[in-house]
């Protein structure tokens, strides 16, 4: 089954309505009861971890990427985006509006993570799409290129191939998640060489600094994301006490340390 693609137009309108969700969530919570003004309490722990659940469909989306085993990642891709918009709306209706706390930094990652998202989708995708459509006649001058080590980094490259992936082109091939798991050594040697080559050729100069390493910073506040996530919920499951600064402890939790 392969889910609509996810255009613009359905971006725009899924971000106005998170927008229009939350802001009228909190221009009416003054006058709600206490438990939904107050974070963690029974009511919006609820809503914190359906959001969470649902930010952590990323992780998911990255394994399906990375290993083919899940269905169409275009699918995961559209699911990722939806289920990151409405976790982040729960997350964000769980923090009660209480931004002076540790916390808060979580959803400024996730501020930085949406706004990396949509721009990378909305911008620089097109910028992405005119790269492959341009023409290169070489990466570099040939009188740079150390064509000896090039051939010994394909030769090496070719020897890899016959373990970590047989009958694969060393010129499209693409380390995937089975294959670190693996051969951990030998696709780290794979992607060394990969990298030395790059370097070789100037692949990485021919596009822009943003086009170039903005992945690696998505992937980064990610990584952040979660960690962060998880110390999160580790301290107020089992460190209660310190959390609530010796007041009342009014969520579900494990221990009062």
């Amino acid at each position: 089954m392969k889910w609509p693609d996810l255009s613009d137009r359905i971006l725009a309108y899924l971000l106005f309505v998170s927008a229009v969700v939350i802001v009228t969530w909190f221009a009416f919570l003054p006058n709600r009861a206490l438990d939904w003004r107050l974070p963690g309490s029974p009511r919006l722990y609820f809503a914190a971890v359906a959001g969470s659940l649902l930010l952590l469909v990323s992780v998911l989306f990255v394994f399906a990427k990375r290993t083919g085993w899940w269905g169409s990642p275009v699918n995961w891709f559209t699911a990722h985006v939806v289920a990151a918009t409405a976790g982040s709306v729960l997350v964000v209706i769980h923090s009660a509006g209480f931004l002076r706390y540790a916390p808060a930094l979580l959803l400024l990652v996730l501020l930085g993570l949406a706004a990396l998202g949509v721009w990378a989708r909305v911008l620089l995708s097109r910028r992405i799409s005119a790269t492959f459509a341009e023409k290169h006649e070489s990466f570099v001058s040939a009188s740079s290129v150390g064509r000896e080590r090039l051939g010994a980094i394909i030769r090496e490259k070719e020897d890899l191939l016959k373990i970590l992936s047989k009958g694969a082109q060393e010129g499209t091939f693409s380390p995937a998640l089975r294959h670190w798991l693996v051969h951990p050594g030998l696709t780290w040697a794979y992607a060394r060489l990969v990298r030395e080559e790059s370097g070789l050729l100037g692949t990485r100069g021919m596009v822009p600094v943003a086009q170039g390493y903005w992945r690696w910073l998505h992937m980064g506040l990610a990584a952040l994301f979660v960690v962060g996530l998880i110390g999160h919920v580790v301290t107020v499951t089992f460190f209660a006490g310190y959390v609530s600064g010796g007041g009342k402890i009014y969520w579900w939790h494990l221990a009062e340390w």
